[in-house]
């Protein structure tokens, strides 16, 4: 049996959204005249059937209004990590037909409890929340979404019965830590406030794990802080407090906290990897932060949106699907940052 024509096939083929398509094939605006054209041309030859009437009905009411909130300490020039994954998130709302708004929430919203204006206003028909907020901020949230469908990406701290996708930072830094030892290291140091979040909290204790199966002492002045422990924001590297005596590699809890000890360790008069190893997490740093490429556990990021997306549109439409907490693996990645030692 020949494979059904899809929206998401004509968009691919001509590099335009699965909503263009759409719009272009039921004659709404929005749409030029010659790209509607293409759109037509090319549903012809690839036999596309459009959906009966009452199908086309039953579709259209599935388009969605799908609110992203974002907390301001996420968007520091350097700190695009949350970008991009919003960046996916509404290219994959996009490709079910429907679309994204996104909320910044500020430090005095977060502390007031003041709730999103998009979601006082109705302007939502469900909601993703990214990333972590203090926990009296979470719990006013949960009261007033009511009946309205939402799921938290890359924060698992919410309670127990709320939707979430999340990384998986235990395994990823697990990993990573395993590796360091494989590469002859012992003297392993973590890089991350360890209840700064959710995340780098998994991170940590999959650090931890792997140091108690190599019969490793943790060692408190290795743990160093890479934030500020009220506002969330980063440390630059004159700001990192390091101990006098330092282990010989460094697991850190994001490439942006990896890429800023490097700065410091090289200010400092060491180089990595000759000195000093370090890896990180996420596999996405701003451009130029780094001179050195980063060994790291790559995100991903891709999967996480199409995940998160959709769970809210099945809760949006009622339809079963897997309650709790998703995990989404990732992969490490090896780069240069690591020396092999005896």
């Amino acid at each position: 049996m020949a494979k059904s024509v899809k929206l998401s096939d004509i968009a691919g083929q001509l590099g335009v959204s699965a909503v263009t398509v759409s719009k272009a094939l039921s004659g709404q605006k929005g749409v030029s005249d010659e790209m509607r054209e293409k759109i037509v041309k090319l549903a012809n030859e690839l036999g596309y059937k459009q959906p009966s009437a009452n199908k086309q009905s039953s579709v259209a009411s599935k388009s969605y209004n799908i609110a992203v909130l974002i907390h301001e300490r996420y968007l520091d020039k350097y700190d695009s990590f949350y970008l991009r994954l919003y960046q996916s998130i509404a290219a994959n709302a996009a490709t079910v037909g429907s679309f994204t708004l996104m909320e910044v929430i500020s430090y005095e919203a977060e502390k007031n409890c003041s709730m999103p204006l998009v979601v006082q206003e109705n302007k939502a028909d469900g909601i993703i929340v990214l990333g972590k907020y203090s926990k009296n901020y979470i719990k006013e949230l949960n009261g007033y979404f009511g009946q309205l469908p939402y799921v938290y990406l890359d924060n698992s701290d919410v309670s127990i019965d709320v939707d979430c996708v999340i990384s998986d930072s235990f395994y990823g830094a697990y990993y990573l830590t395993n590796y360091l030892f494989e590469m002859g290291h012992t003297q392993i140091g973590f890089m991350g406030n360890i209840m700064g979040t959710s995340s780098i909290t998994d991170r940590y204790l999959g650090f931890l794990k792997s140091m108690m199966e190599h019969e490793q002492k943790i060692i408190d002045e290795w743990i160093i802080d890479d934030r500020k422990m009220d506002t969330g924001i980063m440390y630059s590297c004159e700001e990192l407090k390091l101990p006098r005596v330092l282990p010989t590699a460094f697991v850190c809890n994001c490439d942006l906290a990896a890429s800023t000890l490097i700065r410091r360790l090289e200010d400092d008069g060491y180089k990595v990897p000759e000195d000093f190893s370090v890896v990180g997490y996420d596999n996405f740093l701003y451009p130029g932060l780094c001179d050195v490429p980063l060994t790291t556990y790559e995100v991903d990021i891709q999967e996480m949106a199409r995940e998160s997306i959709q769970i809210l549109t099945k809760k949006l439409s009622g339809e079963e699907y897997k309650k709790g907490t998703h995990i989404i693996e990732g992969r490490i990645v090896i780069r240069d940052s690591v020396k092999k030692i005896k």
